[in-house]
């Protein structure tokens, strides 16, 4: 008798077996990821990349860039804390990023929250971004403002609520759009998948979705040529490390801790057992 459950298992198979090899060859390669980010985030994000395997540096000197964007394998921007003085730095770095070749990725952080920063974010969207990764608040204010359509979206929109406008964003923008939440959404424009790895507490520490951002460039580092995959499969990993560390904390402190070392001891076995990526289109 045929399994009609077997397709679907083959295929969450194939996303486990793939997790391990991109974190295995980011283990292995040790990309460089030049990080202009906000002060919140610095940290966290260096220290995920460091459990992962990848090389941080955390950059944002206008003078510099010109000489140092070039020998990054990946570059991400984080406009958390934006600033008049920083703008220039982004804009710059992203396009030597794209005049050498190298993925860039953006993290449009409260990007409806006032003119200017909306402003700052479309700009940065004609850059290229090879990927976007927002919450759905984000995603769908940057969507909108892209096509034209009024902004003034607040952060309670789940990711489900802006798959559609991610696709729209994705289509608009030639950017792999990922959108974090219960169910992690990544899209391509037609491609839609979904991986459904990660605790709830991860919300409750600061600067995780800056984290899996930077996580998110790494991945793409090593594979450039599959965007979207390395994308989900950034997103998976980052969630997989966060539920191993959840077996061992008592509050978002302790999961902050044990969320870095899970992610630097994780094995094979793990990500074959726990890694939830699933085809949503």
């Amino acid at each position: 008798m045929a399994d009609g459950n077997r397709p679907k298992e083959d295929e969450e198979n194939g996303w486990a077996d793939k997790a391990w090899t991109a974190l295995s060859a980011v283990r292995q390669r040790k990309p460089l990821i030049q990080c202009i980010t906000n002060f919140v985030s610095m940290d966290l994000m260096a220290n995920t990349l460091l459990a992962a395997g990848a090389s941080p540096a955390m950059l944002h000197s206008l003078q510099e860039i010109p000489d140092f964007t070039p020998q990054a394998h990946a570059l991400l921007i984080n406009v958390g804390t934006l600033s008049d003085a920083w703008l220039p730095a982004m804009k710059s770095a992203a396009e030597f990023a794209i005049q050498s070749g190298r993925p860039w990725v953006l993290d449009p952080v409260a990007a409806g929250g006032t003119g200017f920063r909306l402003k700052a974010c479309l700009e940065l969207v004609e850059l290229r971004p090879t990927v976007i990764r927002g919450n759905g608040s984000e995603i769908i204010a940057l969507s909108k403002a892209s096509l034209g359509a009024n902004q003034g979206v607040d952060s309670i929109h789940e990711s489900m609520d802006a798959m559609e406008y991610a696709k729209a964003l994705a289509q608009a923008s030639g950017a792999i759009v990922a959108v974090s939440g219960a169910i992690d959404i990544v899209t391509d424009g037609q491609q839609v998948v979904g991986a459904g790895n990660g605790v709830a507490m991860m919300q409750q520490i600061t600067a995780t979705g800056c984290s899996v951002t930077a996580l998110i460039a790494a991945f793409v580092a090593v594979d450039p040529s599959h965007a979207l995959e390395a994308t989900a499969l950034a997103l998976s990993v980052f969630g997989v490390a966060g539920e191993v560390g959840m077996e061992m904390a008592k509050g978002p402190a302790s999961l902050r801790m044990h969320l870095i070392d899970s992610l630097y001891g994780l094995d094979e076995a793990a990500l074959l057992s726990r890694v939830n990526i699933t085809s949503m289109s």
